[in-house]
């Protein structure tokens, strides 16, 4: 329930992808600070071996709001207002085969790979008070979140 899911339709070709990935997104959320993920997965159909399919994640990446865009210094949220997050997950190389699906999973943590965000604005790693976030993601024309993929041609 608290992941955002962009897919392909399953390739008929195939795709291959060499170098940098960033991601773009568009959120907001009713908390002082919050986490956005980003996650690329090569997502395998169902096979004998994995009736279900077989998601791989190829790489990652984090932001947390109150450090968005590179910030050195903290800038918290103000609840409602729409952010742009950019998010560079580490550089990868992928031949995505036919039958397969490129995925985008967006969500709101990834832990334990990466630490919780409280979403209180207080201190990352003293603060024992916890709050739910409740964030919206944005993907229309004037807050276009999209995935650039280096795309390499065969």
């Amino acid at each position: 329930d608290d992941v955002v899911v962009f897919r392909t339709p399953p390739l008929s070709e195939p795709v291959t992808i060499a170098g940098p990935i960033r991601v773009r997104l568009y959120g907001s959320t009713d908390a002082p600070d919050t986490d956005f993920t980003a996650k690329l997965i090569d997502e395998y159909p169902a096979s004998e071996a994995f009736p279900s399919g077989f998601a791989l994640n190829l790489t990652d990446s984090i932001c947390r709001g109150r450090y968005r865009n590179y910030r050195t210094e903290p800038d918290l949220l103000d609840p409602g207002e729409v952010y742009e997050f950019e998010l560079e997950l580490y550089p990868t190389a992928n031949v995505f085969t036919p039958g397969h699906r490129i995925r985008l999973d967006i969500s709101s943590s990834n832990y334990p790979r990466y630490d919780r965000n409280h979403n209180t604005g207080g201190d990352l790693y003293g603060d024992r008070e916890h709050a739910v976030a409740t964030n919206t993601l944005y993907h229309e024309a004037d807050h276009p979140t999209h995935v650039e993929l280096p795309i390499r041609p065969e």
